[in-house]
């Protein structure tokens, strides 16, 4: 029974022991995303995209309009199979828009999602690297949302990870 207490408390001690020495840290990756040149040309480049979307839609809708315009002028001299048919025509080219619409804020998001996965990616994996080589149990992300994290038993390794990633 003395055996069995004896080993107790050294486990005990040696959990404790080995618990105080651990390691924590955290970081902002918000802030090192932000200042990653990749991050700046992919805000460029679906800017641009996004902007060609919108010509694109704005010239469906000019469009859209002139023939809008042009039929409610003739309407009343048009025959009634070629109202009907022209009013189709309308109607098809408005459900063009949408569909040109929603295909292209898929696009946009598909292509925003690649992006930042390719520099989410190299961000996690310098993170993991730091924490690897500083030895750290936990390096939590200060911009996701933890409710508390004590600064002072943490050490901030978002300049360790900008220096990885060979930024400033």
């Amino acid at each position: 029974m003395k055996k069995f207490i004896i080993c107790a408390l050294c486990a005990i001690c040696g959990f404790t022991t080995a618990n105080a020495q651990a390691k924590f840290g955290h970081v902002n990756t918000q802030e090192i995303v932000q200042a990653m040149p990749e991050f700046t040309t992919a805000r460029t480049d679906i800017e641009k995209l996004t902007q060609q979307y919108e010509a694109d839609l704005k010239s469906m809708q000019d469009e859209l309009q002139k023939k809008a315009e042009a039929f409610e002028k003739e309407e009343a001299t048009l025959p009634e199979n070629i109202k009907t048919r022209r009013n189709q025509e309308l109607q098809d080219l408005y459900q063009r828009i949408q569909q040109t619409y929603q295909d292209n804020q898929q696009a946009l998001a598909k292509a925003q999602q690649e992006k930042m996965q390719a520099i989410t990616t190299k961000v996690l994996d310098a993170i993991k690297a730091v924490g690897q080589e500083g030895g750290y149990v936990y390096v939590m992300d200060m911009s996701a949302g933890i409710p508390y994290i004590s600064t002072t038993l943490s050490s901030d390794v978002t300049a360790q990870v900008k220096a990885k990633l060979g930024l400033k």
